[in-house]
């Protein structure tokens, strides 16, 4: 199948727009067009102009490709726009794309919570996307930004939601995270040897944003378009950085609305059971299934299971009852593909099959 959508990357040498080109480099829908970095690597190759961290070897898709600085005029012939942008400098060069007709999906923090912005992790909140269609219909621009979750919260909101839709609000969440050090980006020399041996219990900003993430993700959408956080849950997070590459561990507990909770085995099956929109959509990266229940004592773990479909599935394990709330159980998932680039990539896929690209 040939590429039939032209896509730029913002932010290109970095951590984020790394893993963006990887995973567009063979996709079957979109051809890697345009990528744009900081004026000091714009004019040189982009073998040149990127100190490479990947596993993999840089794409040859990519490697010939002009390096352009970040200006909307350079990418007016995109079809769509990943922005791997530092939170520091995303704001304003995204904005500028968007009031110019283009469509920007997000990694970066800076309109996660603009009321009017979607906040999408694909495998659970899709239809959050159909207010960009009604948009586009009513006011005849092109241009708009959506944004992917926090990485943390990505593998939260998915097993959370499919039990919502099974059983009912949820009303009480504690999480506990384990996070690897790849969300955290490159941290090369001294830095590095903080977290070996080591674990930090504490990364800037991330709980605030896992516990008004969630809310948002799971809420509904308003008379007026705009997106209301769910109102009736609480969520509780502490989070914690670990020695694991790649791969965020989450400890999480439960507790229904109702009294009339499901049993163990019921809400195993529910995870199993779920499909998610881009699932039915024939989305070329959607995941085999979205949710993996494991049945093994000591799974999920990073090594072993980060990787199902791709990166793009949740493994769920451990589920059995809590003595304080409903429930308990592990989340795991990756944080680099559907915590990050990779849920950008679905989004996009999931906008093209609607129409929308």
């Amino acid at each position: 199948m040939t590429a039939t959508k032209k896509a730029g990357v913002l932010g290109a040498t970095g951590s984020v727009g790394q893993k963006f080109i990887l995973l567009l480099a063979e996709h079957p829908e979109f051809e890697l067009y345009k990528l744009g970095a900081s004026s000091r690597s714009a004019g040189k190759s982009y073998a040149k102009a990127v100190k490479w961290r990947q596993t993999a070897t840089i794409p040859q898709s990519a490697t010939e490709l002009v390096v352009v600085e970040c200006k909307a005029s350079e990418f007016v012939d995109c079809d769509v726009v990943f922005s791997g942008l530092d939170s520091d400098v995303a704001g304003d060069i995204e904005m500028e794309f968007k009031e110019s007709g283009l469509v920007v999906i997000s990694n970066a923090k800076n309109y996660r919570r603009a009321p009017d912005v979607p906040l999408v992790v694909p495998l659970i909140n899709s239809f959050h996307l159909d207010v960009v269609a009604r948009r586009v219909k009513q006011e005849k621009k092109q241009g708009f930004i959506i944004c992917n979750s926090n990485c943390s919260t990505a593998g939260l909101v998915v097993p959370l939601g499919a039990l919502i839709a099974k059983f009912g609000d949820i009303s009480d969440v504690t999480v506990t995270t384990l996070q690897a050090i790849s969300g955290a980006g490159f941290s090369p020399g001294v830095l590095g040897f903080d977290i070996l041996d080591n674990v930090i219990p504490y990364i800037s900003g991330e709980e605030e944003k896992l516990e008004w993430e969630t809310k948002k993700i799971l809420g509904s959408v308003a008379e007026d378009d705009s997106f209301a956080l769910r109102s009736n849950m609480t969520v509780s997070a502490q989070c914690n950085r670990v020695a694991v590459s790649d791969g965020h561990l989450e400890c999480v507990s439960i507790k229904f609305a109702t009294p009339h909770k499901p049993s163990v085995e019921e809400v195993k099956q529910a995870l199993r059971d779920y499909v998610c929109e881009s699932q039915t959509l024939g989305c070329p990266s959607a995941p085999k299934q979205c949710i993996y229940v494991l049945e093994e004592a000591d799974r999920p773990q990073p090594r072993l299971d980060r990787n199902r479909d791709n990166g793009y599935a949740i493994s769920v394990g451990r589920v059995r009852e809590d003595p304080v709330f409903d429930f308990k159980f592990i989340v795991l998932s990756h944080n680099t593909v559907i915590g990050a680039a990779g849920s950008g990539i679905l989004i996009a896929e999931t906008l093209f099959k609607k129409g929308l690209l």
